[in-house]
């Protein structure tokens, strides 16, 4: 399969979420992603504005959570999660579905809640990626999750949180890109650590993937196509 870096790099959510980093690593990381050229950065919430001021101007997207990790937020409270991450400059959302509510099949809640997210983001500019957790779901599961978030315009539908007993898999993502309608793109989030595994979910459909190996990736993939290495850029001092 033929492939640019900015091919590979454009698939790449750079994933700063997990809870122990320190605003030094969310800053560094940050810079990485801009050196790196990724296409979003995701961001814990309460750094997202920092993130918008480092990725200005530079092609990178600021993107953060909703109704992280669980998704068993009050719709009121996910909605105003959206609109406040929006106010502090992010253009893409991952929003997790209520899984205890697909769980029990209150698929009118699910619906609901999805839609009142998805219309808040989209009113006001934003993408949105709709998680499902799909370590905790039977297939039918998934599968009415593609549908209704087909139906609500979501942009894409992505596996996992990354921090549930499990990942992407290629079944999953098989079965999501199978379900969820043509113009729905899908994301990979969960044991995607490698350019091999990042190249393989891309020939299933796969458009973005979260990633937190991304230098690593990304070297390697510079290598292959015969290119230089990035030189980092010195950072300036926090604002």
């Amino acid at each position: 399969m033929q492939y640019t870096y900015e091919d590979i790099a454009g698939m790449i959510d750079h994933s700063l979420l997990n809870p122990t980093l320190k605003a030094s690593d969310l800053e560094e990381g940050c810079w990485l992603a801009r050196d790196y050229q990724v296409a979003s950065v995701c961001i814990l919430p309460w750094y997202a504005r920092r993130c918008a001021e480092i990725l200005n101007g530079c092609g990178v997207r600021t993107s953060t959570t909703i109704g992280f990790p669980h998704g068993g937020h009050t719709t009121s409270t996910k909605v105003a999660e959206a609109r406040q991450a929006m106010a502090d400059g992010a253009c893409e959302l991952d929003v997790v579905s209520n899984i205890s509510a697909v769980l029990s099949g209150d698929w009118k809640y699910v619906r609901n809640d999805l839609q009142a997210v998805i219309d808040a983001a989209h009113a006001g500019g934003s993408k949105v990626k709709v998680i499902f957790e799909n370590c905790y779901l039977e297939d039918t599961h998934k599968i009415r999750l593609c549908e209704i978030c087909s139906e609500l315009g979501a942009d894409w539908v992505k596996t996992s949180t990354g921090y549930g007993t499990g990942g992407a898999t290629d079944a999953d993502l098989a079965l999501m890109r199978k379900y969820a309608a043509p113009q729905v793109q899908v994301k990979a989030a969960g044991g995607v650590r490698d350019l091999d595994a990042l190249l393989r979910v891309r020939a299933l459909g796969v458009t973005r993937c979260g990633a937190t190996r991304t230098a690593s990736m990304l070297d390697e993939c510079r290598r292959r196509l015969g290119l230089a290495a990035i030189v980092r850029a010195a950072q300036p001092a926090a604002v």
